[in-house]
C-alpha cells in the first residue's frame, strides 16, 4: 500500500500565511507561480499572461489578473471569489515553495530561480520603496514601534548571508531561498513541475518563452511572438508599471520603482572577494552540489 503524501509544510510570516492553499478548489489548467520575492515573478506572471491572452494589451491589470493567493493584504475569501469568477486560464502568485502548497496532477507549477545575491540586492532596494505601515494596517496588524535606520547595503548584504533562521517564518533568508530551490530541484523531472532560471530569461526570453508555451500546452501562431516577446522585456514592464507591479492599496511608494534594473551580477560590486567567498561557503551548506551549480551558473559573482 502506497504511503499518503505528507501533508504541506505550513509557511508564515507577518504578511503571508501558506494555510490559505488548505482546500483551495484547483481546475484543470491552473498554473501555478511559485518564486522567492524579488526572483522574477511578475515577470513569470507577465510572461504566462501573455501566452494566456496573446495579447500585450491585458483584459485588467496584473494583479488583478493573477493575484497573490497567500497574501494577508488580501482577505482570503475576495481572492478565492475572484478566482472562482475567472473564465480565462487561471495562474496565480505565490512565493510559497512547492512543499506548503498542494500539488495536484492537473495543475502546472513553475519555479523561477534567481542566483540568491541578486534577489537579495533586489530586495534590499524594494524595502526602501515599501510603505510597511500601509501593509500591517491592510493585515490587520498593529503598527510597529519606530525603527532605527537600516543598515547600508553592504551591511545589510553580510548579515544576511550569516542569518540562520527557519525558512517556514523567513522564506526570504538565505536558508530559505536554498530551501525553496531545492525543493523544486527534487521536483523538476515531475511532468507538471517547470523550472527555470532568471538567467535563462535574460539571455534567450524568446525560447524560454516558447518552451514554457510547449509545457503549458498553448499554441501562439508565428506571426504574434514577437509582440508577446518585446512585451516581456523590462523596458516595456517598467513603462507599464502602473498595470503591472503587485501595489494593493497604495504599499508602494513609487511603482516606477518596483522595477529597479533587473541586471545580474551587482552584489560584486558590494562585497569583497572574501564576502563572496563566505556566501559560496555558507551556500553550499544548505544545498546539495548540483542545484547549487545550477544556480551558480554565473561567473560575475
Amino acid at each position: 500500500m502506497a504511503a499518503s503524501p505528507a501533508p504541506p509544510i505550513r509557511y508564515q510570516s507577518s504578511d503571508e500565511d501558506s494555510g490559505r492553499w488548505i482546500g483551495f478548489p484547483f481546475r484543470a489548467g491552473d498554473i501555478v507561480i511559485s518564486t522567492r520575492s524579488k526572483s522574477g515573478t511578475t515577470w513569470m506572471q507577465m510572461i504566462c499572461a501573455l501566452l494566456i491572452f496573446q495579447t500585450p494589451d491585458l483584459p485588467a491589470p496584473l494583479r488583478e489578473l493573477s493575484p497573490w493567493l497567500d497574501w494577508l493584504v488580501n482577505r482570503q475569501d475576495e481572492v478565492w471569489t475572484r478566482l472562482d469568477a475567472q473564465t480565462h486560464r487561471r495562474f496565480i502568485k505565490t512565493h510559497t515553495p512547492l512543499d506548503g502548497i498542494p500539488i495536484v496532477p492537473e495543475a502546472t507549477y513553475i519555479v523561477v530561480a534567481r542566483h540568491p545575491l541578486d534577489m537579495a540586492v533586489s530586495l534590499y532596494h524594494q524595502g526602501d520603496n515599501l510603505d510597511r505601515a500601509r501593509m500591517r494596517e491592510l493585515a490587520g496588524l498593529p503598527p510597529l514601534p519606530e525603527q532605527g535606520p537600516r543598515p547600508n547595503l553592504h551591511d545589510w548584504l553580510v548579515q544576511w548571508i550569516e542569518a540562520d533562521t527557519r525558512p517556514e517564518g523567513d522564506m526570504d533568508s538565505l536558508p530559505g531561498v536554498m530551501h525553496h530551490l531545492s525543493d523544486a530541484w527534487e521536483r523538476r523531472n515531475e511532468p507538471n513541475v517547470v523550472l527555470v532560471h532568471y538567467d535563462e530569461l535574460q539571455a534567450d526570453l524568446d525560447g524560454q518563452m516558447r518552451m514554457l508555451a510547449a509545457r503549458l500546452g498553448i499554441e501562439v501562431d508565428e506571426p504574434v511572438w514577437p509582440s508577446l516577446v518585446k512585451a516581456a522585456t523590462f523596458n516595456e514592464m517598467q513603462s507599464r508599471a502602473d498595470d503591472l507591479t503587485p501595489d494593493v492599496g497604495g504599499i508602494f511608494r513609487d511603482r516606477s520603482r518596483f522595477f529597479r534594473t533587473g541586471r545580474s551580477g551587482t552584489a560584486s560590486d558590494v562585497l569583497s572577494a572574501d564576502e563572496l567567498a563566505r556566501y559560496r561557503a555558507r551556500a553550499a551548506e544548505l544545498v546539495p552540489a548540483d542545484p547549487l551549480a545550477w544556480l551558480d551558473r554565473s561567473t560575475t559573482h
